[in-house]
């Protein structure tokens, strides 16, 4: 029989979703704090354009972690290994399932976008969980490869209109996203040397 294991409420559990989404989810975590792809470049140590290669489920200390490997394709930003591994809390043991909300999981073969962050483990951690996961498809129509943020369907609160609207990255061109990244990454290293002098 499999045991089924809520770690959400565990405090150190609450302190990690606060530091990578800025809030807590409201309601079966469909509301939450956007980040803009300029924040979340400036949290990542690293971009990568990937594909997924297995997955291993590991219990460190009472905690289960999902341990992806990723072959990295093309580096968008900072130093990467050309074969990487992305640490993740939560997964499925033997007998033992651990759900925790807004963290992506992968399937082996299929192509992603990362904003990564070093771990003391010397591993990656995705930045902002969902919110720093992009995924990559062909669309059928055009043959274009577009990328679909995790949560860009996913509603926030915008304080202009007062209402809640989804307006994450969906079906953007891989290309115009990369455009995206390559000017908040140089956003960022501008903001940097201003504030060095």
């Amino acid at each position: 029989m499999t045991k089924r294991v809520n770690i959400r409420s565990s405090t150190r559990l609450s302190g990690l979703v606060l530091l990578f989404f800025g809030t807590v989810f409201v309601a079966k975590g469909t509301t939450f704090a956007r980040l803009s792809i300029s924040q979340i470049s400036q949290a990542a140590g690293a971009i990568a354009r990937a594909q997924c290669v297995a997955n291993t489920v590991v219990e460190v200390s009472g905690e289960i972690w999902t341990l992806t490997t990723f072959d990295v394709r093309e580096t968008w930003r900072g130093a990467v290994p050309a074969r990487i591994t992305v640490r993740l809390l939560g997964g499925t043991t033997r007998n033992l399932t651990s759900h925790v909300a807004g963290i992506p999981r992968f399937r082996p073969g299929e192509q992603v976008i990362l904003f990564l962050a070093g771990t003391k483990h010397g591993d990656f951690s995705v930045v902002s969980w969902q919110q720093g996961t992009f995924r990559i498809q062909r669309d059928r129509g055009t043959g274009e490869e577009i990328a679909s943020q995790d949560t860009g369907a996913y509603l926030t609160f915008d304080p202009a209109s007062r209402r809640f609207v989804a307006n994450g990255a969906v079906r953007m061109p891989v290309a115009l996203f990369h455009a995206q990244v390559t000017s908040a990454n140089e956003g960022t290293i501008k903001g940097a040397l201003e504030r060095a002098h």
